[in-house]
């Protein structure tokens, strides 16, 4: 008489991939959708948490079965290590943002000059939705930015405003920021050149050979008031914005140059749309950008 044995199933690991792989499914589809969709971030951030915690469910269910496999030969080990391939983009998602979210400070805004930091030309607004934040940047923020980030200072180079301005635009096209608004002695996207030219007057003989160019006297670095006041007039103010290359998460960016004496100083500061939380987004994307700005400026950076 032959005795069949039977092979007992393990519910949980089929379980697990079925699980697993609705999770990955779920992360990729709500980033594609806010990359490229208009799906909010606040609602990308709870389907993304919310995949994240399918997948570590799926984990453990994977584990049971892993377990279940080794103790009686239970089926389901293939279906448990598919699990885990699928959980493992979820949770290398969740693990990444959860260990920024509990070593960075909670702030959402940064600046190279924490205190006197550049005034947005249109404050940025958006819906929070559930992602409640507080409105104004506090100097208890800016203390925290100091303590995580003391590298991130502003740059002061040797040169004219405008030749430093001509490689802030360089640099902020090349880094997918664009220029929404600017203030001073410029136009966002329009060059000097192409600025239209007065037609002569009748009368204006008199001046026919003058020089298209007329130099005009730059204040010397003197340091009484009415100096002060002239060299902080004599700069520019660029507003744009940026998103992040796999999320696609919105940030708005400030840049500002001053001139001052025979040097251009520029600050930057860059907020997120979202959240208290920047996840350190916005000193990394600040920090980018003034290293590029600093290799297309070789040579002519000052102290």
């Amino acid at each position: 008489m032959a005795i069949r044995f039977d092979r007992p199933v393990s519910n949980a690991a089929r379980f697990s991939r079925l699980l697993g792989a609705f999770s990955l499914v779920l992360a990729l589809a709500v980033m594609i959708a806010h990359r490229f969709g208009g799906l909010a971030t606040p609602y990308l951030v709870l389907l993304l948490i919310a995949a994240a915690g399918g997948a570590l469910l799926a984990a453990m269910l994977a584990a049971v079965g892993l377990r279940s496999l080794w103790m009686t030969g239970a089926d389901g080990g293939l279906a448990a290590l598919a699990a885990l391939i699928y959980a493992a983009f979820p949770l290398g998602l969740g693990a990444y943002a959860t260990e920024k979210y509990l070593t960075l400070p909670d702030i959402y805004d940064v600046s190279t000059d924490p205190v006197s930091a550049p005034d947005w030309l249109s404050p940025p607004h958006s819906d929070q939705i559930w992602l409640k934040r507080n409105a104004d940047v506090t100097p208890e923020d800016r203390e925290k930015q100091l303590t995580a980030y003391p590298e991130l200072t502003g740059r002061r180079y040797e040169g004219a405003l405008d030749r430093v301005l001509e490689a802030v635009r360089k640099v902020a096209k090349m880094s997918g920021i664009t220029i929404t608004k600017s203030s001073g002695d410029t136009e966002p996207g329009r060059d000097p050149e192409d600025r239209p030219v007065k037609p002569p007057q009748a009368g204006d003989d008199a001046v026919a050979d003058a020089p298209d160019i007329v130099p005009v006297p730059t204040p010397r670095p003197y340091d009484d008031d009415v100096a002060k006041l002239i060299r902080g007039v004599n700069g520019v103010t660029l507003q744009g914005t940026t998103r992040t290359l796999i999320l696609g998460l919105r940030f708005d960016i400030i840049i500002r140059l001053r001139e001052e004496a025979e040097t251009t100083f520029v600050d930057i500061r860059v907020a997120s749309r979202y959240g208290q939380h920047d996840l350190g987004f916005s000193a990394e994307i600040a920090g980018d950008f003034l290293k590029a700005l600093d290799a297309e400026l070789l040579g002519i950076a000052g102290g």
